[in-house]
């Protein structure tokens, strides 16, 4: 799974960096700008956001303030810090994957197309749903992980 996601992201930026590279050389050298490119890049942008986000949560490497943490000085006490952490991710994450759920059902129901390429945007709403979905996998797993290593006694 980590060599997929790498390479899954390693082409994501890729692609829009060559969009964007081809938008300022075209719009602004060539001054003739590529119709629809905005349209085209906004589905891999979309993606490679959501994917990195779900990267850094199979990472668990998501940016924290543990300010308890230097009060707490036990490897076991960061390990009940830690799980109490990812509860309360996982309570939000899951709550928040229901309004992405209820949004996807909409997107589905209305299906906007794009403005000027008439591409559906239900292909980068979906990525919403999905993101939510693979991060509250990785956070349970996590929260399993901790749970694991609190009962072995294995804090370290």
């Amino acid at each position: 799974m980590d060599t997929f996601a790498k390479y899954l992201l390693t082409a994501l930026i890729c692609l829009v960096a060559l969009g964007q590279f081809v938008q300022v050389i075209t719009r602004y050298v060539l001054q003739v700008p590529v119709m629809g490119l905005e349209e085209t890049m906004l589905y891999p942008t979309l993606w490679l956001y959501i994917l990195g986000s779900v990267n850094a949560s199979r990472e668990n490497t998501h940016i924290r303030a543990n300010v308890l943490e230097i009060f707490v000085t036990s490897q076991r006490g960061h390990t009940i810090l830690a799980i109490i952490g990812e509860v309360i991710s996982l309570i939000v994450g899951l709550w928040l994957l229901s309004w992405a759920w209820e949004y996807t059902r909409y997107a589905w129901r209305v299906w906007r197309e794009s403005p000027t390429l008439y591409i559906p945007t239900f292909y980068s709403d979906v990525a919403l749903l999905a993101g939510l979905a693979l991060m509250m996998v990785y956070t349970a797993w996590h929260l399993w992980g901790h749970i694991r290593s609190l009962k072995s006694g294995d804090t370290a």
